[in-house]
């Protein structure tokens, strides 16, 4: 009897062990097969929108943007660029397969969970591109640049040698990869430069920095009353009784404070971020399917999700045919600040990724700094409603520790600053948009300046913002 139990015991362990071994065996080869898929997104994604959006030469952005240390497994990825069809395919042996069409005047969207017949069918007219007439206007009106007479020869000499030491790399470790610096004073451009490849009219990805559109664009609809901030029941799923999302409002959203669970950690390649990014067809279906973790108002946590969130509810707003979405942020404010080059790329179910995908050149991404600077107000119109800057940097309510507006950040965030800036301080005013990769548009109002940073650091410890910020003010305060 002992012995047949010995040998039940034993038998059970052999399956049980057999049962551990396939589950970990099955967990492993979706975990595999996931991170692949979103591997061959992204590379198929981003070679399309460095090819067709930013004009630049696709060797350039697969050694320079999908060839860097901590994305060298992406190499294994086979890729195919058809120029004719201006479309991007990317292949791992094919066991994963991803494709990006680029559409003029949407930019590219990941063929994922539609057709690519229905997706061509879409495709708006391009807008005409003005900054040819407005050649010989002063910039921002156009595109002519004289820093003579804003400041003196002297100080504008301590901003290019500034300048200039944000292009040089570090001698060992991580590289800055800085690509494009446009420094804005009382209005005019006072200092401006461009790593090789890049130029006064490259339309760069601002990842984050759409954040900054996003909330110019809610202003927008609040300005024409067809939303508030108040808003809650955004989403008809959202509606049903006993669903505490019903409570969520656009405050909540812009504010980081909606209480939906969001893995934003970009530690993990198959973050929520990742999967909604490049897993999904529909962003703002992923997001709003996530669950309540916290009571809306009471937890701040930062979620690229919850800027989707938004855009699908500014399709609610503006209320009419998916052209006008669609033109929307072309209509009300990139055409209004003259931000010819800028776009934001809608996912296959046609809302805008306001999470990630919006593009502008440097210069553009400093008018919407200039528009935030100004109160609002463009040439004389009022773009955003009166007061809406103040609301947009008035820090989130009960949490003192995070320095937070309504999309925007209200002191630099830790990873983009070293020791050599602890000691300094930057003017209470001062407000940012920051992107992933060191991605920022600095606003001071009481220095008139706006400081816009562009490039590609994988590592944000190389690059102090805090540093660069503070020497820019010196050197125009010293004047």
């Amino acid at each position: 009897m002992k012995a047949f139990r010995l040998k039940s015991v034993k038998n059970w362990g052999i399956v049980c062990a057999c049962i551990f071994v396939v589950l970990f065996a099955s967990f492993s080869a979706y975990y595999l097969w996931d991170l692949l898929k979103i591997g061959t997104a992204y590379k198929a994604k981003i070679l399309c929108s460095g090819i067709f959006v930013s004009k630049r030469p696709a060797d350039a952005v697969l050694s320079k943007d999908l060839m860097t240390s901590d994305l060298a497994a992406l190499k294994w990825i086979d890729t195919h660029v058809d120029y004719s069809s201006q479309s991007v395919c990317a292949d791992f042996f094919g066991l994963a397969k991803a494709k990006a069409i680029y559409r003029p005047g949407l930019g590219c969207t990941l063929v994922v969970g539609t057709d690519e017949e229905r997706l061509r069918s879409h495709v708006l007219p391009i807008p005409i591109d003005q900054r040819v007439k407005k050649k010989d206007l002063l910039w921002p009106e156009g595109e002519r640049v004289s820093p003579e007479g804003v400041l003196s020869e002297k100080a504008l000499k301590k901003l290019d040698k500034i300048v200039e030491m944000a292009f040089m790399e570090p001698d060992t470790g991580p590289v800055r990869r800085t690509r494009a610096i446009v420094i804005v004073y009382r209005g005019r451009i006072v200092a401006e430069r461009y790593a090789p490849g890049f130029h006064k009219d490259t339309p760069m990805p601002g990842w984050s920095l759409t954040g900054a559109m996003t909330n110019a664009l809610a202003g927008i609809l609040i300005r024409q009353g067809r939303l508030s901030t108040d808003q809650c029941n955004l989403l008809a799923r959202w509606c049903r009784d006993g669903d505490f999302r019903s409570k969520i409002t656009v405050d909540n959203l812009m504010r980081m404070s909606s209480g939906l669970q969001f893995n934003e950690d970009y530690s993990d390649p198959q973050n929520d971020l990742s999967q909604m990014l490049f897993r999904t067809g529909d962003a703002a279906a992923y997001v709003a399917g996530k669950r309540l973790e916290y009571r809306p108002g009471t937890v701040w946590h930062f979620s690229g999700g919850s800027l989707v969130i938004l855009s699908r509810v500014f399709k609610d707003a503006v209320n009419g045919t998916e052209d006008d979405y669609l033109t929307f942020p072309w209509r009300e404010l990139f055409r209004p600040v003259g931000m010819s080059t800028a776009i934001i790329e809608p996912d296959a179910a046609g809302t805008f990724l306001t999470s990630s995908f919006g593009y502008a050149s440097a210069r553009d991404w400093a008018r919407l700094g200039l528009l935030f600077m100004r109160d609002g107000v463009w040439k004389g119109r009022r773009i955003l409603p009166k007061g809406w800057v103040k609301y947009s940097t008035t820090p989130v309510a009960g949490f003192p520790h995070i320095k937070y507006g309504a999309c925007f950040w209200l002191s630099i965030p830790g990873l983009y600053t070293t020791p050599l800036s602890s000691g300094l301080s930057l003017p209470d005013d001062s407000f940012y948009a920051v992107g992933q990769n060191g991605q920022f548009i600095a606003i001071i109002p009481s220095k008139k300046l706006v400081i816009v940073r562009l490039g590609l650091t994988r590592k944000g410890y190389v690059w102090d913002q805090k540093l660069f910020t503070a020497s820019i003010i010196d050197a125009i305060s010293s004047d």
